[in-house]
């Protein structure tokens, strides 16, 4: 594949999808906007404030991933740590829980340095093996039983959705290396977000436009059969298209975008039952449009560590 700006460090497999996001993100504010004025309505809007935050996400997402590995793991550290500190408020924990969380925020630290040296074997094992155990205990030293099942429950869950699963975003900088495989770390992580992201978008798009049943009435009313097959069906065909970011082979690209897209409706619908119980929309409002950081990283957060070990799958079989 040819670099479109031969002055560029990044590969050409890397600078291609970059104008790929920005051509889509073009092409949408701009449709959204002669939306809005020939036909001005709630959904326009939401559309154009949706748009406006996806450039700046973008921006954010590109410029940490190829500037230098080590800016990316500090990036999607704080993305951990945000996702933390966003949810705890929520789950009105009490004394006894919040003297623990401080050991929760101290994994995410730990967790990416481990990525970033490249302790996979630990890296696997250190939140389900050692803190699931860990975590429970200190809770249990505390002396108080009384809603220790509540406890022992939630902490070490926030720990593996939001810590240990998107962490797996920062292994990938360290797959082995695959013969023939140019785009590199970069251009997996970028293929994972673009699927993820506009898998949110697609799912949305088809949702509001042709849905009519419910998948989980309950949960989540907003999302429908309707859209979540046109989201996954889209988002398939979008994996197949951009596997040149990847070592994978069609049907290989295909199985994996399908199973990004169902993972991310997952953790969308997880995110959406959590919020259900705890009695809020959304889990806050550092996202213009979006929310918080949960209500628009819940899908890598369940997405990231199916992709990277179907990556690794597919590349050792090969």
């Amino acid at each position: 594949m040819t670099k479109l700006i031969d002055v560029w460090g990044m590969n050409a497999e890397v600078q291609w999808v970059i104008f790929i996001i920005l051509g889509i993100l073009v092409f949408s504010s701009t449709a959204w906007y002669i939306l809005g004025k020939v036909r001005p309505s709630k959904l326009a809007t939401e559309l154009q404030v949706r748009t406006k935050s996806w450039w700046i996400m973008c921006a954010c997402f590109i410029l940490s991933t190829v500037v230098h590995p080590v800016i990316t793991h500090l990036g999607l550290a704080f993305l951990s740590y945000a996702l933390l500190r966003e949810m705890y408020p929520l789950l009105k924990l009490d004394l006894r829980e919040r003297n623990v969380v401080l050991l929760c925020y101290a994994v995410v630290p730990v967790q990416y340095a481990l990525a970033y040296y490249g302790k996979t074997e630990i890296f696997l094992a250190f939140i389900p093996v050692f803190m699931f155990v860990i975590i429970p205990f200190v809770l249990v030293t505390r002396g108080e039983t009384q809603g220790i099942v509540r406890s022992i429950s939630l902490l070490p869950y926030s720990l593996v959705a939001w810590v240990y699963g998107m962490s797996h975003l920062a292994l990938l900088f360290q797959m082995p290396e695959i013969p023939g495989f140019t785009a590199g770390p970069e251009g997996l992580l970028l293929y994972l977000i673009f699927l993820v992201g506009m898998n949110d978008v697609l799912q949305f798009a088809w949702g509001k436009t042709i849905g009519k049943h419910p998948v989980l009435p309950r949960v989540s009313p907003n999302k429908t059969w309707e859209g979540l097959i046109g989201g996954v069906l889209s988002t398939t065909l979008l994996a197949i298209g951009l596997r040149f970011l990847t070592p994978l082979g069609i049907w290989e690209a295909a199985f994996t975008g399908f199973c990004v897209a169902v993972a991310g409706f997952m953790g969308d619908a997880i995110a959406s039952g959590i919020k259900r119980d705890v009695g809020v929309k959304n889990s806050g409002n550092a996202i213009p449009g979006h929310g918080g950081y949960l209500d628009r990283l819940d899908g890598f957060s369940a997405a990231a560590a199916p992709f990277f070990h179907l990556i690794y799958f597919f590349s050792s079989a090969s």
